[in-house]
C-alpha cells in the first residue's frame, strides 16, 4: 500500500493494518520528515486518544491528514506505532 498527497509518497508498506476502512502503516513505512506534528487530538471509545501530524509536502500543509495512538487502548495495541491518513491523502496498492 502506499499513502500519497500532492505527488509525493509520505508511506509505503505490504505490512498495513487495516482498521475500520483505514490502512495504519508501521511508523518505519512513513516518511517522517514529511510530517509536522499537531497539537490536535480526539477520543474513539474504543481505540483512546489519537494525536495528529500535519503533511507538509512542497511547501503546501494538509493539517491533521495523519494520525496515529501514542498509547492505544488494549483493544487497539495492534496499532501502536502506526500512522494513518486521510483528508485528501490517497491510499491505494
Amino acid at each position: 500500500m502506499k499513502a500519497t498527497w500532492n505527488g509525493e509518497v509520505i508511506a509505503e508498506s505490504d505490512d498495513t493494518i487495516v482498521i475500520e476502512g483505514n490502512h495504519y502503516f508501521p511508523a518505519n513505512a512513513v516518511k517522517k520528515e514529511l510530517l509536522m506534528a499537531s497539537d490536535s487530538h480526539t477520543t474513539c471509545p474504543w481505540k483512546g486518544i489519537a494525536s495528529y501530524y500535519n503533511i507538509v509536502v512542497k511547501d503546501k500543509v494538509n493539517k491533521d491528514a495523519a494520525w496515529f495512538y501514542p498509547e492505544p487502548k488494549d483493544a487497539a495495541k495492534e496499532i501502536t506505532g502506526y500512522v494513518a491518513f486521510w483528508r485528501g491523502v490517497e491510499v491505494a496498492k
